[in-house]
């Protein structure tokens, strides 16, 4: 979490998507790579809108714009790392306990990352587990 002029910064990570939200005093606008979250596919959406109905719920107003740039990945890991990034300054922005306990309660997903990454491959072998066939004749 960094500071500057009123603006908060948090960043979220899925598989190799990295997302940095930036949050602001304002309308509710929430921007992912520049365009309006609502132009994304009906599941994405609705999980951009997760942490945001909830933080409506508790706190009764979202006076706050979030501009969010992720990179890397794919669409679903980017998607998943701007849920984390949201809520995370969502939580910083506003101070409030009760909120991060709601989102704790609901999805702890959307506070704590999750920090599976791809097993490497090992050498002789054609992937990560699997182990070279062997023939006895």
């Amino acid at each position: 979490m960094e500071t500057k002029e009123n603006k908060i910064y948090a960043s979220g990570k899925r598989k190799s998507s990295v997302a940095r939200a930036e949050i602001f005093s304002g309308s509710g606008k929430v921007k992912i790579n520049g365009r309006d979250y609502k132009t994304l596919q009906m599941f994405d959406r609705l999980k951009i809108e997760e942490p945001l109905k909830i933080a409506n719920e508790i706190l009764g107003n979202t006076n706050f714009d979030i501009e969010v740039s992720v990179r890397g990945g794919g669409e679903k890991g980017q998607t998943d790392a701007s849920r984390l990034a949201v809520a995370k300054a969502i939580v910083d922005f506003s101070k409030s306990e009760k909120l991060k306990e709601a989102y704790l309660n609901y999805d702890r997903s959307l506070l704590v990352a999750d920090i599976r990454r791809k097993e490497t491959r090992k050498p002789g072998d054609s992937k990560a587990r699997a182990k070279r066939q062997t023939s006895y004749r």
